[in-house]
This record gives C-alpha cells, sequence and structure tokens, in this order.
C-alpha cells in the first residue's frame, strides 16, 4: 500500500514512516523539506499520485490565533482538493484529545476547525485524538514558569509516548475508515502538578512547582479531564518511567 505522510519528517512524522515500512508499505514522507507544501499546495498533485491513504501529522509553526487557523483551515482545503483529485480512499488526521472541550484555546479551535473540514471532505476519514507527547513534557514546564516557579493546575494528565502516536496513527491507516475518531493516551494518568513535579525532581531541575487551579495550559484555564480522554480510549504501551527521553 502506497502511504504518503503529510509532516513526514517531523517528530510523529518520521516515526510513523519508520513504523510502516516495518510493516512491509511504501511510505512516503512529505514535508517543505521533501518539495511538498500543503499551504501552498506546492508539490501535493505529485507527492498523492497514486496514493492508497493520505496521513495529516503537519503542525502549524505558529501557535498564534489567526496564523495556526489559517495553517489548518488552509492546508485541509487543499489536501482534501488534492486527495479528491488523485482518487485517495482514505484520510487519517492526528488532532488532540479535548478539542472540544476547552473552546477558548486558540490551538484546540483550530484543530477542531481541521476536523470538521475532513468530515465535510467527502473522503472517507479517520481522526486519532492524542493526548500530549512525552516529548513536549519539558516545553510545556518552560511554557508554565514565571517567575522561576512552575505554576501547575491539579487537573488530569495521561501523556503518551511519540512512539505509540505513531503506531496507533499507523494502525488507523492501515485499517478501514471510521469516519470518526478515536482517542489514544498514555498507560498511566496523572494529576497534573504532581507529576510535573515528579518529572523537576528527575531531571534534576530545581524550579519549585506551585499547585495553582488558575493556572493556563498555553494561555487557557483547563478543567479537571479537559486533557485526558474518555475511558474507551485505546492506550499506549510505554511508561514515563520507562521512556529513554525521560532523563537527560
Amino acid at each position: 500500500m502506497r502511504i504518503v505522510v503529510i509532516g513526514g519528517t517531523g517528530l510523529i512524522g518520521s516515526k510513523l514512516v519508520t513504523w510502516l515500512e516495518g510493516q512491509g508499505h511504501e511510505a512516503v514522507a512529505a514535508s517543505p523539506k521533501t518539495g511538498v507544501n500543503a499551504l501552498t499546495g506546492e508539490g501535493l498533485a505529485g507527492a498523492l499520485a497514486g496514493a492508497h491513504v493520505v496521513v495529516d501529522v503537519s503542525n502549524s509553526p505558529s501557535f498564534e490565533a489567526a496564523q495556526v487557523m489559517e495553517f489548518f483551515e488552509t492546508s485541509t482545503r487543499n489536501l482534501t482538493a488534492a486527495e479528491a483529485s488523485a482518487g485517495v480512499g482514505h484520510h487519517v488526521a492526528l488532532s488532540v484529545v479535548g478539542t472540544g472541550r476547552t473552546p477558548t484555546n486558540d490551538y484546540f479551535l483550530a484543530k477542531r476547525a481541521q476536523e470538521e473540514l475532513i468530515a465535510k471532505s467527502g473522503i472517507p476519514f479517520s481522526i486519532v485524538h492524542a493526548t500530549q507527547f512525552f516529548e513536549f513534557v519539558r516545553g510545556i514546564a518552560d511554557e508554565a514558569t514565571h517567575d522561576g516557579r512552575v505554576r501547575i493546575a491539579p487537573v488530569r494528565f495521561q501523556p503518551i509516548a511519540g512512539d505509540d502516536v505513531a503506531e496507533a496513527v499507523g494502525r488507523a491507516a492501515l485499517g478501514a475508515p471510521l469516519n470518526g475518531g478515536i482517542e489514544v493516551a498514555g498507560p498511566d494518568q496523572f494529576r497534573m502538578d504532581e507529576f510535573f513535579r515528579e518529572a523537576l525532581a528527575s531531571w534534576g531541575d530545581t524550579r519549585e512547582v506551585v499547585t495553582d487551579p488558575h493556572a493556563r495550559y498555553f494561555g487557557t484555564e483547563v478543567s479537571e479531564r479537559a486533557l485526558v480522554p474518555d475511558e474507551d480510549a485505546a492506550l499506549g504501551r510505554i511508561h514515563y518511567r520507562d521512556w529513554p527521553g525521560r532523563k537527560p
């Protein structure tokens, strides 16, 4: 099977291409680095020729409200139009758990808009909603740092390893279109402030983690279960305590 991975040279995309090739499929890494730009449409027609499945794991280079919305709406319109012309039978997209639960978060709003465009495109589709990646945990701590203290809300948190995300997306790509979505998350759920307190200690990071019910997650206060999946979510196999990237 020929599967084109949009964003195929990025964190999840590169892992996904490797996983798909390991399953015996032809996986094409498509990104601006390889001459394929979903935002401008450059190279799409050639890349999608003969593709059975297109997987979109691309991400906006900016999280500013207007730019992130423009990225996901424009790239998705370009992709689905090119897929229709190429006769692609399955569109798979990686999204985020909780896009409908945090309506004031600019990134979540943009991902929700992307999902709606996919659903209306007429192309059979599957959307994989993932929780936050282990690889981004340090960035979350840095973004939450103010005056040298890491302010984290005491809400539920269930991060997942990038390798587990890639496998979940890969399995969706190889399966029949769901015309809906699935959720994937790490095997362990934590209270977010306690997770970061232990994580920073394991890194040897001396910043104090402050429990703050009004702490913002990338600019938005989140509710108790906004960042975690429902009970029927598929769970990854890699525990954070065992993840090789946990320590420096």
